[in-house]
């Protein structure tokens, strides 16, 4: 990867609806060139994808909570597949520490997110944090070198 393809990157990081001309035009490359390095950067994994930054809140999701939970290693196979189908789960990371998963949800009410801490605890103890506010939201990482 070079400079280059540091600058696609960096460009798709701030918007992924940018244009190939306006990649180019700032990469000094052609169209055809851009694409082709944007399909090199999928094919090798460095863009896994290109999505759309919602607001939960504008869509009624008010509660967002990172929930910590305790997971013994025999059970996480079953608890990856619980939490992949739970629309809510944003997130599930597994973590060093304490405890050994890190979630982020968001739900409507307190309430919704007090039934699902308690069907998460079947799979062990938790501890719930609920969001107040987010100062430095989702982006992407830095690719300047």
């Amino acid at each position: 990867m070079d400079d280059i393809d540091r600058k696609i990157l960096k460009l798709l990081q701030d918007n992924a609806r940018v244009s190939l001309k306006t990649i180019a035009e700032n990469t000094f490359l052609s169209s055809p060139a851009v694409s082709a390095r944007i399909e090199k950067l999928e094919k090798d994994g460095v863009i896994a994808g290109y999505h759309a930054q919602v607001d939960p809140m504008k869509l009624g999701y008010h509660i967002i909570a990172f929930i910590n939970l305790d997971v013994t290693p025999e059970d996480k196979p079953k608890f990856y597949a619980y939490a992949e189908s739970i629309p809510n789960v944003l997130e599930c990371n597994c973590v060093t520490g304490e405890y050994s998963m890190l979630l982020k949800v968001a739900f409507q009410s307190t309430m919704e997110l007090d039934i699902f801490i308690g069907q998460l605890q079947k799979f062990g103890k938790t501890s719930t944090q609920i969001v107040f506010s987010t100062h430095v939201g989702p982006r992407g990482v830095d690719v300047e070198e």
